[in-house]
């Protein structure tokens, strides 16, 4: 049996994943859905052409993982495609935010996403795909977003690592590293922060990123990055000091805050 994993499939990049593969991938037996929510991952399924099978599952928890486990043991499927896109991010200053949130999101973003790619590697097959979703951020250390810029980063040095590791059994690993996406993504990252006005002006929509990440993909590439500003970024990153990037980061939030108290 030839299947798709999806992590993360109930909304935003997860979800239009879902609906891209389902038109792309013609031999295809099922797509699996991975995420919390059960009733949005029925009314997206309902939607498409692939048969899909959907588990309500909360990745963090040891007991689901232990479930996907003996799923992928008892069925031994042929795993073409695995995508992990499962995680989330929360803006403003470390030290006055919430650590458990903080801690959720490097178990989330890094740790399960860890461990999902250790139990699908064994059912990978000859030419498959792993495509790691990251972040624009994964390029610099980010101010106010400092342990999600941390876990992105984490993701692409990882996935990177092990596209090595692999390479003999030939399968290809992409990291996808937009910069902000028109997702509900901000809706929870926003909660004790915001990110800058001018970063959202770049902002994309998940239907161009999926469709980016999944050329990169099928081209074999490392790393998926969005637009033609993001692109610029990623450059930028590897020449110019990082303490610079934060500067400047940094430069333009005062500039905001100050236009913000003169209204």
């Amino acid at each position: 049996m030839k299947i798709i994993i999806v992590t993360g499939a109930s909304s935003g990049i997860g979800e239009e994943f879902v609906r891209q593969l389902d038109k792309s991938f013609q031999r295809i037996d099922e797509i699996w859905m991975i995420a919390r929510s059960k009733d949005k991952m029925d009314d997206i399924a309902k939607e498409l052409e692939t048969k899909t099978r959907i588990f309500s599952m909360d990745l963090e928890s040891k007991e689901d993982l232990g479930l996907l486990e003996n799923i992928l043991t008892v069925e031994k499927p042929d795993i073409c495609m695995l995508v992990n896109c499962a995680g989330f991010g929360i803006m403003g200053d470390f030290s006055t935010g919430n650590i458990s949130e903080q801690l959720s999101m490097i178990d989330l973003n890094c740790k399960t996403l860890t461990h999902v790619t250790y139990l699908c590697l064994p059912y990978m097959v000859r030419n498959g795909r792993i495509l790691q979703v990251a972040s624009s951020a994964a390029f610099s250390p980010q101010a106010n977003f400092a342990v999600y810029a941390a876990t992105k980063s984490y993701v692409l040095s990882f996935s990177r690592a092990l596209q090595e590791e692999i390479r003999g059994r030939e399968i290809f690993i992409t990291s996808v590293c937009p910069g902000p996406v028109d997702t509900p993504f901000f809706e929870r990252a926003e909660k004790y922060g915001h990110t800058l006005r001018l970063k959202k002006k770049f902002s994309v929509s998940p239907q161009r990123v999926v469709h980016d990440a999944l050329i990169a993909a099928k081209k074999r590439k490392s790393v998926s990055v969005c637009s033609l500003p993001i692109k610029a970024f990623h450059v930028a990153s590897k020449i110019t000091p990082h303490d610079w990037l934060l500067e400047i980061v940094q430069y333009f939030a005062g500039k905001e805050k100050k236009n913000e108290e003169k209204i």
